[in-house]
């Protein structure tokens, strides 16, 4: 097991922490760098222009993992920022990953996607689909971009609409509010998808607030007690670091991390390589692990 996630076995009140013990590698996410045109203030990344928290990556820095993810039976390769298409080399990973497997891009869908139309359109022909999730955080266009930046709200249903002519298959990314009504919620973005004209059935995924890296909020703790009290053994075997893992560039190195949502806590680092990564027994000590066990909160869009 990691010998740092080895000091968490043990919650601070003494209680054996909750775990996953992953059983596949059916996802491998690809962190591109935290750089991105918006600086939003809730990004749970911390991504802004320029920003070098994690470094940018490029498709000598993703084959290798590719090859090796392929090689241990992945299904899908998912992608995520920052936003991944202030990449030079972004369109390249996508069409060698897209090669061998099914592909998924979460992007914030502004102007890096629409001026990259032309290549992404190029990407059509590949031997396994290319989807798209682009964050569209409320119904409402204000909300929207007074998070965002004026004109974001218009510019992300343009790329999805623009995506979706182009037959990609594209998804939603929106935000939950604490004490929302749900179906609401839900109604507004249907209402909002027929209006652009896009499919009834578009995968609408809402997220709690993960709040910025380095954030250490009061949260319940989540025991073995908890998994195995209010989780089955099917339900933990839907939880993302069950089945995925997440490849980052940091310092100047490629390394492999539990979940695309623990980046920020360097004890979720399971190696260099995805074969000495797996196995590897996961605690959930990271606040984001409670939204997991909580909120059934997931970034994959496997099984959806």
């Amino acid at each position: 097991m990691n010998a740092n996630l080895d000091n968490y076995a043990l919650t601070p009140t003494g209680e054996p922490c909750g775990y996953i013990e992953p059983y596949a590698l059916r996802e491998l996410w690809f962190h591109t760098g935290t750089a991105c045109n918006l600086a939003c203030p809730f990004c749970f990344e911390g991504s802004q222009p320029g920003d070098g928290r994690l470094d940018r990556i490029n498709l000598e820095d993703a084959r290798p993992f590719i090859d090796e993810a392929v090689a241990l039976g992945v299904e899908q390769f998912s992608f995520t920022g920052g936003e991944p298409f202030i990449i030079k080399d972004f369109v390249n990973i996508l069409r060698y990953a897209s090669t061998f497997k099914p592909c998924l891009v979460l992007t914030n869908g502004t102007d890096p996607v629409l001026k990259r139309l032309h290549q992404i359109e190029t990407l059509r022909a590949q031997a396994h689909p290319i989807s798209f999730r682009i964050s569209v955080d409320y119904p409402d266009r204000d909300r929207h971009d007074a998070g965002r930046g004026a004109g974001s709200f218009d510019k992300s249903w343009a790329a999805l609409r623009a995506l979706n002519r182009r037959g990609f298959h594209v998804s939603v990314a929106r935000q939950i509010d604490a004490d929302e009504e749900r179906e609401r919620s839900e109604s507004a973005f249907r209402t909002l998808l027929a209006e652009h004209g896009l499919p009834a059935a578009t995968t609408v995924v809402g997220f709690p607030d993960f709040l910025t890296p380095g954030s250490n909020p009061r949260v319940p703790l989540v025991t073995e007690h908890c998994m195995t009290t209010y989780q089955t053994e099917q339900s933990r075997r839907e939880f993302m670091c069950a089945f995925s893992k997440m490849v980052i560039r940091i310092n100047g190195r490629m390394r492999v991390y539990a979940c695309t949502l623990v980046d920020d806590d360097e004890s979720y680092d399971l190696g260099a390589k995805l074969t000495e990564s797996m196995g590897k027994r996961i605690f959930l000590h990271h606040h984001r692990c409670y939204s997991c066990f909580a909120f059934g909160s997931s970034c994959s869009e496997i099984g959806h």
